[in-house]
């Protein structure tokens, strides 16, 4: 079981770094008061383990019973396998702008200003700022630069495991997709619809394959997609991106679309990208 606790002062980047986490595959649980830490892990230590990647956020939101949670972590890492204590830092400065920027009220700041909130939360969190394995200051990065050093550390494939695509196959006489990213009309194609023998088929028929991949000017847009697409996805990527939905429509949903978005999730798949395939509209008429 790997486990990730994820600590730090307000304002350094714990949104973002579970979010980053739950996008790469892990049971995250957020706010979580450390006397339940100990609960978890009897928990975990009896269960059958298929939830084996945890990400937990423990902060000053915890109040008095903070002072009680590197015994409680401590504890937890003695179950876990593989357990990091992260902590984000980040300077006064940087905090402070950020504050301003958010117009967020800092979690310490009752009794004074954000400034005295953030130096009062330093020294709560002395303690577990010491104990921790890796301690990363956000103050001169983005949240793009941030996900992608977490998905570096805690990402089994940090290329791809934070990346999946669907491609869908759709009928443009139903409406576009409203959740694509990407959209690509292949109805100026030789359809098989015309064909009295094909017609009753679907673009997953030997038959109507067959057809559709057979034409010259098929085959070119075809290899232009594949282009295009080894092009954008590794900047969707490099953008932040988790997820990639594209298009792919014919006239009617049933014949050229599914063929194009078999070959393009082949295509996707042999690159090793996480890649599935939704033939929406196949059914449909």
């Amino acid at each position: 079981m790997r486990v990730v606790v994820i600590t730090g002062l307000s304002g350094a980047g714990k949104s973002e770094a579970i979010k980053s986490l739950e996008d790469i595959g892990y049971f995250c649980i957020d706010n979580l008061p450390p006397e339940l830490i100990r609960k978890l892990a009897e928990l975990f230590s009896q269960s059958d383990r298929t939830v084996n990647r945890i990400a937990l956020v423990v902060d000053v939101r915890a109040g008095a019973s903070l002072s009680d949670a590197l015994a409680d972590l401590e504890e937890l890492r003695r179950i876990a396998a593989d357990f990091t204590i992260l902590f984000l830092d980040a300077s006064d400065e940087t905090l402070l702008r950020r504050f301003k920027e958010t117009r967020r009220r800092h979690p310490l700041g009752s009794e004074g200003g954000i400034l005295e909130g953030i130096r009062r939360e330093r020294q709560l969190l002395a303690a577990i700022k010491s104990a921790s394995d890796q301690v990363i200051d956000t103050s001169g990065i983005t949240s793009r630069q941030l996900r992608n050093r977490l998905v570096e550390l805690f990402s089994e494939d940090a290329r791809f495991d934070t990346f999946s695509i669907t491609v869908v196959s759709f009928g443009f006489k139903y409406g576009i997709p409203l959740d694509a990213d990407l959209v690509f009309d292949c109805r100026f194609l030789p359809n098989p619809y015309w064909v009295e023998s094909l017609k009753p088929m679907q673009g997953t028929d030997p038959e109507v394959r067959e057809y559709v991949l057979k034409w010259p000017v098929t085959k070119e847009y075809i290899e232009r997609l594949k282009d295009l697409l080894e092009f954008l996805v590794p900047n969707y990527i490099e953008e932040g991106r988790s997820h990639l939905i594209i298009g792919i429509g014919c006239t009617g949903g049933r014949h050229r679309s599914v063929v194009l978005a078999e070959e393009i999730v082949s295509h996707l798949t042999h690159l090793g990208y996480s890649a599935g395939l939704e033939h929406r509209d196949m059914s449909a008429n």
